[in-house]
């Protein structure tokens, strides 16, 4: 039987009316840790302003946390909140424990759910990128790595070098992951080009998209009842009811406070959204907390740049939901909103008729003649549509395509004289 480490919850509650409570936070990193496979041996929640420079905690509260996991025999300290090199050395000398804090904790979830090399590569990279400016001395901290919750991932062979050959093998690793980013700009770009709309599944971790996406297609994607249970993309294709074709993408789960970092090391992974047609949110309705999470997932979505780009909210698990009130009034107060349980596979139908609804008013159909100076927009038009008729001509050609809104508009600014537009 595989040894679980026994892991001593650390929570700071700062009181800020923004803030989670601490009670909720406590219940997301117990989660996390949960996810990570350790065992919760306590948990300590300190109440103060702001973080202390020294001791995060202050060092009174530290030495109480100390006490604690050396009464529960606790393997390691897990904080809800990015530590300084400072403030670790600081709580370990004290706790006399290994301390880790909530982004060492997610990237050691993610180490262990990356199975592609584009998931693996963006994960050393972030936790090379979280350990560089936390290098102190000759590597106290890093001749440790190699065993236990918040090591998985490098290990112990690489990261045992010195700054130089750190940033070395970050930027080896940038590298590789342009060159992985760019081979799927080019499987998008290919779609495109055989128009094929591609709707992307986002949401806060663990709200059901994966199984979403098994209920609507025919993908056997994993869907386990933990947090990140998905983090390399997935795209399955989809037949709508109107026969037509798209492809749906499964991204990786967002979280609460979500490190900025965090978010830029996995653009990668979060390209599928970035370059999607439309965005289904996918909202946990049985949580009680459903309103902040959806805030939560908006804040990551205002960080790619994609809030306006058309979405459809989806209210998964309603067949858990203990508020029907609450329900009602997420439907009431937004377009595009439908509730299902992708468990049960209940009102799928609904959602796809919302979809379809949806990629239509997405194009339009043109009629332009493009002057002998601007053939460069015929590239253009190939690229993001459908060429039905082409005619060449003393003025110009004369084209008839299917095309996206965006570019329609595009297009009238730049031959507004010579452009009609058909729904």
């Amino acid at each position: 039987m595989k040894y679980k480490e026994k892991a001593v919850l650390a929570v700071l509650d700062t009181g800020k009316s923004g803030d989670w409570p601490a009670e909720e936070l406590m219940g997301e990193l117990k989660a996390l840790a949960l996810s990570c496979g350790a065992e919760i041996a306590g948990k300590v929640i300190a109440r103060r302003d702001k973080p202390d420079p020294a001791y995060f905690f202050g060092k009174g509260k530290a030495q109480e946390t100390g006490l604690l996991a050396a009464e529960m025999e606790a393997d390691i300290v897990i904080f809800n909140e990015d530590l300084s090199a400072a403030q670790k050395g600081s709580l370990e000398r004290i706790i006399n424990a290994r301390v880790i804090d909530r982004t060492e904790l997610i990237l050691d979830i993610f180490a262990e759910r990356a199975k592609s090399i584009e998931g693996k590569v963006q994960v050393e990279l972030a936790q090379l990128q979280y350990l560089l400016p936390r290098l102190a001395g000759k590597g106290d901290e890093l001749s440790r790595l190699g065993g236990g919750i918040g090591t998985r991932g490098p290990g112990e062979q690489k990261l045992e070098v010195d700054r130089r050959r750190i940033q070395k093998r970050i930027s080896k690793l940038k590298k590789d992951l342009k060159k992985i980013e760019k081979r799927r700009q080019n499987l998008r770009d290919r779609r495109k080009r055989n128009h094929i709309s591609t709707i992307a599944l986002v949401g806060y971790t663990n709200s059901g998209k994966s199984t979403l996406l098994n209920a609507l297609t025919t993908s056997n994607q994993i869907a386990r009842d933990k947090l990140f249970s998905t983090l390399d993309p997935k795209v399955k294709k989809l037949i709508l009811p109107n026969k037509q074709s798209v492809l749906m993408a499964d991204t990786v789960g967002f979280l609460h406070n979500l490190p900025h970092h965090l978010i830029e090391s996995f653009k990668a992974t979060l390209e599928e959204a970035i370059e999607a047609d439309i965005l289904l949110h996918i909202l946990d309705a049985s949580s009680p907390r459903a309103k902040e999470l959806k805030e939560s997932v908006y804040n990551v979505l205002g960080e790619l740049k994609v809030l306006d780009k058309p979405i459809i909210t989806v209210l998964n698990k309603i067949d858990k939901a203990a508020s029907k009130g609450m329900v009602d009034s997420f439907i009431k107060s937004r377009d595009n909103c439908v509730r299902v349980s992708a468990l049960y596979k209940e009102n799928l139908d609904e959602l796809l008729h919302i979809i379809e609804q949806s990629l239509a008013g997405l194009r339009t159909y043109i009629k332009l003649l493009i002057p002998h100076q601007k053939m460069s927009l015929i590239d253009l038009i190939y690229k993001d549509g459908k060429v039905i008729k082409k005619e060449y001509g003393p003025k110009g050609v004369y084209l008839e395509a299917d095309v996206s809104v965006v570019l329609a508009e595009k297009l009238k600014k730049m031959v507004s004289k010579s452009i009609h537009c058909h729904p």
